[in-house]
């Protein structure tokens, strides 16, 4: 346990990472703040409890994490991360005021709320990457797992924290100040930025590929069955799986019939289960394909779990599970595909992931939303479940198809390169998700 704890907290010794990390709590509290009041105004404000109109603003927001993929992990790998991460927390910041006037004002409508959702998207589609491969430059690779799990700790207390405010906004001050909330929360990160030490940062050298850069990206990913294998499960999971804005408010609104605090609290307590989860992936030390195969298989039966319970607090229960099997499979996804992948190469291949794991909203959010409208949402949270259950075949599948025994990684040090060529390491899936 002792050991645990000391991994969690080696990261904190860097002065760049707590300076970053003080900001980033900050700006996670605001951004779920937003995500819970946004998901509250198209569901109660807007529509009439459609979950289809959540759905969609879902789609727009994460769908331009797909689309922009040729664009977004280059630019991770080419340029400056701590000038990019600048320019794209500047952009989110200024949309969630814009978002917060005409919210107060009494004049937003719905379409204008999908367009700010598309754009808050494409600003986020460049922000993912960079941000997950900015860690690397604040700690080096040999402290990479547990600053990944740390980051996941905070974005989870944050997660737990901001439905939480955003319910007491809403029901003392209105919708549209959880929004504004957001906007200056944006200050502490880029405060934050602005602060670092530059000389004690660990950059790694970027990429000069111009043309054809992506499709070298491509052609990387596609000679790593590992990796394939986890992008996979990704798309299932983050297609069908990670829907929880639709989960949470219908359950709340359709079956528990459940006040704006109510539908907060909810969010929080899922949290919980996503901040012990955090602390788990941190403490391990190591990133696993084993803890992969956990996590989906937790989250389908966490997901049948939750369709089944017949009240509020046993449903509260049940999102707990779902929390803790989340947070270990993506986390792990993120240490396993960053500590196998070359540096100059981690841009795209962290594009991937999150491209992929979000850029299917379009496809499951309108889906899942529909299922919730036409046959009620616990059948929407049998989706989700299917979802884990499939994603935990592939990992078998892939197992048995190496012929891999789960093991750890290999040790590393600051700088170098993957032990074993992409063709090497994909014989050995079994490092990392």
């Amino acid at each position: 346990m002792n050991a645990s704890i000391l991994r969690v907290i080696r990261p904190l010794s860097h002065f760049n990472y707590r300076i970053w990390a003080i900001g980033a709590l900050v700006s996670n509290i605001g951004t779920w703040v937003q995500r819970t009041a946004q998901d509250w105004l198209v569901l109660t404000e807007l529509t009439h409890h459609s979950a289809s109109a959540v759905g969609t603003v879902m789609a727009l927001q994460f769908g331009p994490q797909f689309l922009l993929l040729p664009w977004t992990g280059v630019a991770a790998d080419r340029c400056n991360k701590r000038h990019l991460l600048m320019a794209t927390q500047a952009i989110m910041g200024a949309l969630a005021l814009m978002l917060g006037i005409l919210t107060v004002t009494g004049i937003i409508r719905l379409w204008e709320v999908y367009i700010f959702a598309a754009l808050f998207g494409c600003a986020a589609a460049f922000d993912a990457p960079v941000r997950q491969t900015f860690v690397a430059e604040l700690v080096g690779d040999a402290e990479l797992p547990a600053a990944v799990g740390v980051n996941s700790m905070s974005f989870n207390a944050a997660r737990m924290i901001g439905p939480a405010v955003c319910g007491i906004v809403i029901a003392s001050i209105g919708t549209g100040w959880a929004f504004l909330t957001n906007g200056a929360s944006f200050l502490a990160v880029l405060g934050s930025l602005a602060l670092l030490r530059v000389s004690e940062l660990h950059p790694h050298a970027r990429s000069r590929h111009g043309k054809g850069a992506f499709v070298e990206g491509l052609r990387y990913v596609w000679a790593r069955p590992d990796l394939k294998a986890i992008l996979a499960m990704l798309f299932l999971i983050g297609t069908f799986g990670l829907n929880f804005p639709i989960f949470t408010a219908t359950m709340a609104v359709k079956v528990f019939h459940a006040n704006a605090r109510e539908y907060g609290l909810l969010s929080s307590i899922m949290a919980v289960g996503t901040v012990v989860g955090s602390f788990l992936s941190a403490g391990s030390g190591e990133a696993r394909f084993r803890a992969l195969m956990t996590g989906t298989l937790v989250f389908g039966t966490g997901c049948t779990l939750a369709a089944l319970a017949p009240s509020y607090w046993l449903f509260a229960i049940t999102l707990t599970i779902i929390g803790v099997a989340t947070l270990l499979f993506t986390s792990t996804t993120n240490s396993v595909m960053q500590l196998t992948t070359e540096p100059f190469m981690r841009g795209r291949v962290m594009a991937l992931r999150v491209g992929i794991a979000l850029g299917g909203a379009p496809i499951g959010a309108p889906f899942v939303g529909w299922v919730a409208d036409s046959f009620g949402p616990r059948w929407a949270l049998g989706v989700g479940a299917l979802s884990g259950f499939a994603a935990a075949m592939i990992g078998w599948l892939t197992l048995r198809k190496l012929d891999l025994q789960p093991r750890g990684m290999p040790e590393r040090t600051p700088g170098d390169t993957p032990p074993h060529p992409p063709q090497a390491t994909a014989a050995r899936a079994e490092q990392n998700p």
